[in-house]
């Protein structure tokens, strides 16, 4: 019965929802990222650790600019 169940769960989900939860996951880890490179590695590391974050901040901004057109 169970099995029956995460199977509608999944069948629910349609395009649009996937891609708002990849760019709520893709927020969530490039503020963390950020974070880390303000806060733990202040050295040049840090400077990598925010640049990756901006980057994921910029794929999460088109991820949630196509929800819709796919």
């Amino acid at each position: 019965m169970q099995l029956q169940s995460i199977n509608f769960a999944v069948m629910t989900m349609n395009k649009n929802t996937i891609l708002g939860y990849a760019t709520l996951i893709m927020v969530v880890m490039g503020l963390i990222l950020i974070g880390l490179g303000i806060f733990k590695y202040n050295e040049v590391a840090g400077i990598g650790f925010a640049t990756v974050g901006v980057g994921f901040l910029a794929i999460a901004w088109v991820f949630n600019s196509l929800k819709g057109r796919v």
